[in-house]
C-alpha cells in the first residue's frame, strides 16, 4: 500500500492517508464529539480548536524512500528491536549501544502503542534486569491511566503534567545507575521513582505473547504483496500517474476536501460568511435548564455511544478476522516448542567484558569512587518498592556537585564514574565493601566521606537496612583502622 499511494503520488506519499487512519479509529471524536464540544462552548473554543486543526491538517508529504523504509523496518517485522534495520553506510541500528537515558511514554488508553508493545523491546534486548545493568543502560518508564495515542503527543493536559516532569526528570537522571526504573507522577505533581525488574515489564503479557507469532505470517505476505505489485501492477501506474493527477488526488482526498468545499475556494457558499454573522449578531444563548438544551445533550451523548459501540464491534470483528486470516497462515507450534524457546539459557551479565573490566579493578581509585560506590551501596540497600522522589535525588545532586571532592568533575566523567561502581556493586556487592577501605587512604578523607553519605541519607529518607549498611560501612572505616594500601 505503500508503494501503491507512492506511485499515485507520483513519487510522494501523502500524509493525509496516515492521519486519515488515526481519525478513523475514533469516529465518536471525529465525527461528532469535537465539533459538538465546538459548538457548545462556542464563545471561547474557537481559537483552541482552529489552532489544532490547522497544525492536524497540515499534512505532510514524504519521499518514496521514506514512508516505505518506515513501514518494510518498524512497521512490518519489527525489524529495530531485531537489530535488523541497517543505516546506508552498512552499520546495524542496535539499541543496546544507546549510552542517553531513556523515557518510555506509554498509556493504557492507547489501542495504537500499548504499554506491552511500548515496552516489549526491553525483553527483546535483555533476558534479565542484570544484563541492563551489565549494559549501562538507564531505562525509566511512565505509564498514564486513560489518555489515547494522539494524547500523548498533544494533549494540553499532558503537556502541562507529564510533559513538564519528563523534561525535569531529564536533568537529574543521568545521576541514577544502571537499571529499569517506574517513574509515578501524583495529583500534587510529586515525581517518584522506584527501581523494577524485567519481570514486571513481563505481566503486561496476558499470552505469554504467543499472539505475536502471526506477526510473522503478516511480514511474509507484506513481503509478498511488495514483491508481486512492483512486478506485475507497478509498471501500469507508474505509466498513468503524473504530477497533475497527483495533485488532483490530494486536493480531493476526503480530508483536505472536507475543508476546502466550505470555504471561499467553493462559489456554492457565498452566502455562508453574511449567515454566520447574522447569527453571531443576534444569537441568544440557552440556559442549562432549557428543556431543548437537555434534549440536545441526551441526543448527543446517545450518539456518541452509538458510534463508540459501532467502533468496538468494527475493532472486535477486526481482530477476530485478523487471527482467523493469519493463523490459519502461521503454524503456531506446540506448547513444548514454545516452553523451549521462553527457556532459552541467558547470557550470564558478569562474562561481558564491561563487568569483568570493573569486578578487576574494584581495588583502584580513590575518594571519589569510595563516596559513589558508598552511596550505591546504599541504594542497593532499599527494599524492592522504596521509592525516591525528585526533588531528593536533585538535593543528591546539588550535595555532590558542591562537594570539594567532586569539584571539576565533568558530566561525562560522572557517567563514567557511575558506571564503572554501579558494576562493582551490582555484581561483587561483598568484595566492593571488603575493599572499600583501601580506597580511602587517610582518616580525613574517610571522614569527609562518611560526613557526605550520612547527609545524602538523611535527604533521602534512609530505611533501616540502609541504616544498618551505612553503620556497617562506618565500623570497617573507623579512623583507627589501619587503611589498606590504596591500588593504582
Amino acid at each position: 500500500m505503500a508503494a501503491l499511494a507512492s506511485d499515485l503520488g507520483n513519487g510522494k506519499f501523502d500524509g493525509a492517508h496516515l492521519v486519515q487512519n488515526f481519525e478513523n479509529l475514533n469516529p465518536a471524536n471525529t465525527f461528532w464529539d469535537k465539533y459538538y464540544h465546538l459548538y457548545a462552548n462556542i464563545d471561547t473554543e474557537s481559537p483552541r480548536f482552529l489552532e489544532f486543526e490547522r497544525w492536524w491538517g497540515g499534512y505532510y508529504l514524504m519521499n518514496e524512500s521514506e514512508i516505505r523504509w518506515i513501514v518494510n523496518n518498524l512497521f512490518v517485522g519489527n525489524k529495530l528491536a531485531a537489530g535488523d534495520v541497517r543505516a546506508q553506510e552498512g552499520q546495524h541500528f542496535d539499541l543496546k549501544r544507546v549510552r542517553s537515558p531513556i523515557i518510555v511514554f506509554a498509556s493504557m488508553g492507547d489501542n495504537i502503542t500499548p504499554p506491552q508493545q511500548a515496552f516489549n523491546w526491553i525483553a527483546d534486548l535483555y533476558a534479565s534486569t542484570d544484563e541492563v545493568k551489565a549494559n549501562g543502560q538507564v531505562i525509566v518508564g511512565l505509564v498514564h491511566g486513560e489518555v489515547g495515542h494522539l494524547g500523548i503527543f498533544v494533549s494540553g493536559k499532558v503537556a502541562k503534567k507529564e510533559h513538564t516532569q519528563i523534561v525535569e526528570v531529564l536533568r537529574y537522571i543521568e545521576t541514577l545507575p544502571p537499571g529499569l526504573y517506574a517513574m509515578k507522577i501524583d495529583e500534587q505533581n510529586t515525581v517518584t521513582l522506584s527501581e523494577r525488574r524485567l519481570e514486571d515489564i513481563k505481566r503486561f503479557q496476558l499470552f505469554d505473547r504467543r499472539d505475536e507469532k502471526v506477526f510473522e505470517a503478516v511480514a511474509a505476505v507484506s513481503e509478498f504483496n511488495e514483491r508481486a505489485y512492483e512486478l506485475f501492477a507497478r509498471p501500469f501506474v507508474q505509466a498513468t500517474s503524473n504530477e497533475a493527477s497527483a495533485r488532483a488526488l490530494r486536493d480531493l482526498h476526503p480530508l483536505r476536501a472536507s475543508r476546502w468545499s466550505w470555504s471561499d475556494m467553493n462559489p456554492m457558499t457565498w452566502w455562508l460568511q453574511g449567515a454566520a454573522q447574522a447569527v453571531r449578531s443576534s444569537r441568544q444563548q440557552a440556559g442549562e435548564s432549557n428543556s431543548w438544551t437537555r434534549a440536545e445533550k441526551g441526543y448527543s451523548d446517545w450518539l456518541s455511544a452509538s458510534l463508540d459501540y459501532y467502533k468496538d464491534v468494527r475493532d472486535a470483528l477486526s481482530e477476530a478476522a485478523f487471527f482467523q486470516s493469519y493463523g490459519n497462515l502461521f503454524a503456531l507450534g506446540t506448547a513444548e516448542q514454545h516452553a523451549a524457546e521462553r527457556a532459552a539459557v541467558p547470557v550470564d551479565p558478569r562474562e561481558l567484558p564491561a563487568v569483568r573490566e570493573a569486578l578487576a579493578n574494584l581495588e583502584r581509585g580513590g575518594v571519589r569512587e569510595a563516596i559513589v560506590r558508598m552511596l550505591l551501596l546504599g541504594r542497593s540497600a532499599r527494599t524492592a518498592d522504596h521509592r525516591v522522589e525528585l526533588d531528593d535525588i536533585a538535593e543528591t545532586r546539588r550535595i555532590l556537585r558542591d562537594a570539594p571532592e567532586f569539584q571539576g568533575l565533568g558530566a561525562d566523567d560522572m557517567r563514567r564514574l557511575l558506571y564503572e561502581q554501579s558494576m562493582v556493586v551490582e555484581f561483587g556487592r561483598d568484595q566492593a565493601l571488603e575493599t572499600l577501605p583501601g580506597l580511602l587512604r587517610s582518616d580525613e578523607e574517610r571522614r569527609s566521606a562518611l560526613a557526605l553519605v550520612d547527609k545524602v541519607a538523611a535527604v533521602e529518607d534512609a530505611t533501616d537496612a540502609q541504616r544498618a549498611l551505612i553503620a556497617r560501612m562506618r565500623g570497617s572505616l573507623r579512623p583507627n583502622r589501619a587503611a589498606r594500601p590504596r591500588a593504582h
